[in-house]
C-alpha cells in the first residue's frame, strides 16, 4: 500500500476531469411517486408539483443536452419520484433517441409498471432500466419503501424486463439498516439475469436524514467484500457504488498487490469512469429545472429556465472547484488516491456544510497524514 505524496495514477490525470462535458446527466422528470421510501432524496410526493417543467421545456433540455456533444452527448437518466407519473415520458424518450442521446430510466416499483409500460419503454428507445431492491425478503424491502407488495411487484418487473430483452441494473440502498442484508440482496438478484448491481451509499439529505450510515469500518469491510464478488468469475454482473467513491482505491490496492499495471487498473470494472463524481462527470436537473452538482448535493447553481446547461456545468461555481483535486482539504487533499477517487462531495456537504471537506466514510488509515 504506498504511504508517500506521491499522487497515484498522475499521469492519467486528464482522463478524471469532465470538464467540457459530463458523462451523466440526470433528470428528475417529476417528484410524483406512489412509495413512500423511508431514504427517498427527492422527497417524493403524491401528485406533481404545479412548476414542475413542461413537455416543451423537457424538449428544450434534451436540446441543451446535446450541445454538450452533438456526435456524443452525455448519457440521461430519467429519475422522479416516478418517471412513469408523467404521460409525455415516452414522447421524450424517442426525441431524446432522434437526438442521439442515450436514455436510461429508473421507475418505481407501482402499478404503473407493467409489461405494458416497459414495452412502451423499450419501443420508445431505452438502453437500459434500474430497478431498487432494498431487501432480500418481502419484509425488509417493503418496510424500506413503505408500500406492502412492494417486493413482490419489483421480481416480478425484473422478470418482465429481462425478458424483454432490456439491461437492468438493481439499485440497492447501503445504511446502518440494510448493511447486514446486502449479501442476501446479492444472492437473491444472481439468479435473475440482470447486468449490474449500484449500490448507493446514504447521503443525509431528502428523508435519508433520518437514517443512519455505517461506520467507516463496515463501509471498508462491505467494500472489500464487494471488490471480491467483483473479481469472481462466479458474478454474473457488474458491480458499481454512488458516493462510496473509495471503492476504487480499494480495488486499486487489491489489484497492485498482485502485481497488476495501472492499465490493468483502469480496464477494470472499478477503474473505469475515474474521478467521476459530484459536479465532476455529473450533472443533475431538478423537476423544476434546478442545476446541481449531483441529487444528492442540493447546492443550486441555476436553473434550465433562466441559465444554460451547458454554461452552468462549464463555469458557474461550485463546478470548476469541484472538480480541481487540489482544492480538496483535509486528508482527501493530502491523499495519494484523490485523483481516482476525490470523496464523495455530497456527503462532504451533508455532515460539514462545505462540499469540499474530507469524506468521513473513507478509512484510509491517517499515519501518513500526520505531518
Amino acid at each position: 500500500m504506498p504511504e508517500s505524496q506521491t499522487l497515484i495514477l498522475q499521469s492519467y490525470e486528464p482522463r478524471f476531469t469532465y470538464e467540457r462535458a459530463p458523462m451523466l446527466v440526470y433528470w428528475e422528470m417529476t417528484r410524483s411517486c406512489d412509495l413512500a421510501c423511508v431514504h427517498c432524496r427527492a422527497e417524493a410526493m403524491a401528485r406533481p408539483h404545479p412548476f414542475e417543467l413542461s413537455t416543451e421545456e423537457g424538449r428544450a433540455l434534451l436540446r441543451e443536452i446535446c450541445a454538450f456533444d452533438e456526435k456524443r452527448p452525455p448519457h440521461l437518466v430519467l429519475t422522479g419520484g416516478d418517471p412513469l407519473a408523467r404521460a409525455d415520458i415516452f414522447d421524450l424518450i424517442a426525441e431524446a433517441r432522434e437526438l442521439g442521446i442515450e436514455v436510461s430510466v429508473t421507475p418505481a416499483a407501482t402499478p404503473r409498471l407493467t409489461r405494458r409500460s416497459l414495452e412502451r419503454l423499450k419501443g420508445a428507445g431505452i438502453g437500459s432500466l434500474a430497478l431498487s431492491l432494498d431487501g432480500s425478503s418481502a419484509s425488509r424491502h417493503d418496510s424500506f419503501r413503505g408500500v406492502p407488495l412492494t417486493f413482490e411487484r419489483t421480481i416480478e418487473a425484473i422478470g418482465e424486463t429481462v425478458a424483454l430483452g432490456i439491461p437492468l441494473q438493481i439499485n440497492t440502498m447501503v445504511t446502518a439498516a440494510t448493511a447486514d442484508d446486502i449479501p442476501s440482496i446479492y444472492e437473491v438478484i444472481a439468479s435473475l439475469g440482470v447486468n449490474r448491481w449500484g449500490l448507493f451509499f446514504l447521503i443525509a439529505t431528502g428523508r435519508g436524514r433520518m437514517l443512519e450510515e455505517i461506520s467507516p469500518g463496515e463501509s471498508e469491510r462491505l467494500l472489500t467484500w464487494l471488490c471480491e464478488r467483483s473479481e469472481s468469475s462466479e458474478t454474473p454482473f457488474v458491480i458499481k457504488t454512488t458516493e462510496a467513491h473509495h471503492v476504487r482505491r480499494i480495488s486499486y490496492q487489491r489489484m497492485h498487490s498482485r502485481g497488476a499495471s495501472d492499465e490493468a487498473f483502469l480496464r477494470s470494472p472499478f477503474g473505469r469512469g475515474l474521478g467521476v463524481r459530484d459536479g465532476n462527470g455529473v450533472v443533475f436537473v431538478s423537476h423544476i429545472g434546478e442545476i446541481f452538482p449531483s441529487g444528492f448535493l442540493p447546492i443550486a447553481c441555476g436553473n434550465v429556465r433562466t441559465h444554460r446547461l451547458t454554461e452552468t456545468y462549464r463555469s458557474r461555481e461550485p463546478f470548476p472547484t469541484l472538480r480541481n483535486p487540489d482544492a480538496l482539504k483535509g486528508k482527501c487533499r493530502r491523499c495519494p488516491y484523490r485523483l481516482i477517487c476525490g470523496g464523495s462531495r455530497a456527503r462532504a456537504y451533508a455532515s460539514t456544510g462545505d462540499p469540499l471537506e474530507s469524506d468521513m466514510l473513507c478509512p484510509y488509515p491517517t499515519i501518513m497524514f500526520r505531518n
